[in-house]
């Protein structure tokens, strides 16, 4: 029996999938608010169409039932290193843009920061009791942007936060999928199962 299939390996698995749980749960949530008033602060309309902005992970996924545990736990992280560089950059031009005009978003946005941050390490932290290799974050981040005007950048943060929200509520699914008990062995793929 491999060490990532112990008892107390499952156990563990499905206290860090429930903290995971909670700690998405939490982001979502502060991310919706954030939205309403990032939203209002900029001076945007909240039914927006925001295309596909450059470097924004995409939280859809076709065939998300075939995914091995592996898979979600890599793209997951992956995910959440994108947004982690890009809450910088938006926080980098908020302070540039408002300065101390308006303090109280920048806060939320350096709290959400600090919360993608702590959930990239507990999704690590997964990666790790299963004996993965976590992978460098070269080429993790997006690449530097463009220089976009002020009404880009407003709506690229508009649709970074609007993605992150979506691939909160993805994360959720993902972690209560590899919460379930592992099934016996030579059944359906579970998250000992190499992609």
């Amino acid at each position: 029996m491999a060490a990532a299939d112990s008892p107390s390996a499952a156990l563990r698995r499905r206290d860090l999938c429930s903290r995971g749980i909670r700690l998405a749960g939490k982001m979502r949530a502060d991310v919706v608010d954030l939205l309403d008033a990032y939203v209002e602060q900029q001076g945007l309309d909240a039914s927006a169409s925001v295309a596909a902005v450059e470097g924004v992970p995409l939280a859809a996924v076709e065939r998300w039932d075939e995914q091995t545990g592996t898979q979600r736990l890599l793209e997951n992280l992956a995910a959440y290193r994108a947004f982690r560089a890009l809450l910088a950059q938006m926080l980098e031009e908020q302070q540039e843009q408002l300065g101390e005009a308006d303090a109280g978003l920048g806060r939320a946005l350096a709290a959400l920061l600090l919360q993608v941050s702590a959930f990239a390490y507990h999704l690590e932290e997964l990666l790790q009791l299963e004996s993965r290799g976590i992978p460098g974050e070269e080429g993790d981040g997006p690449p530097p942007p463009p220089r976009l005007s002020l009404f880009e950048q407003k709506l690229r943060g508009l649709g970074v936060l609007r993605e992150l929200a979506q691939w909160a509520v993805r994360s959720v699914r993902d972690l209560r999928q590899l919460a379930k008990p592992s099934p016996a062995p030579g059944a359906a793929p579970g998250l000992a199962e190499s992609p």
